[in-house]
């Protein structure tokens, strides 16, 4: 089984890059710091429901579309 961290990761970045922002622009808009959405793009970063739920927020997708993998 592939690593969960790093494949959510991926996601993000993937619809983060389709939305056309930044790291920093998607941090802006979750209210968390730069280097925390860096860490989870590298898979480095084991992310809370709570800022799962930020994230899909700002990406204005579904929570599940991103452990959907």
């Amino acid at each position: 089984m592939s690593d969960p961290k790093k494949l959510f990761g991926a996601k993000v970045r993937q619809v983060r890059k389709e939305f056309g922002w930044s790291q920093e622009e998607l941090a802006d808009a979750c209210e968390l710091d730069r280097t925390y959405i860096g860490g989870i793009e590298r898979g480095e970063r084991n992310v809370s429901l709570l800022n799962i739920a930020k994230i899909a927020h700002a990406l204005k997708v579904k929570a599940s579309s991103l452990i959907d993998f």
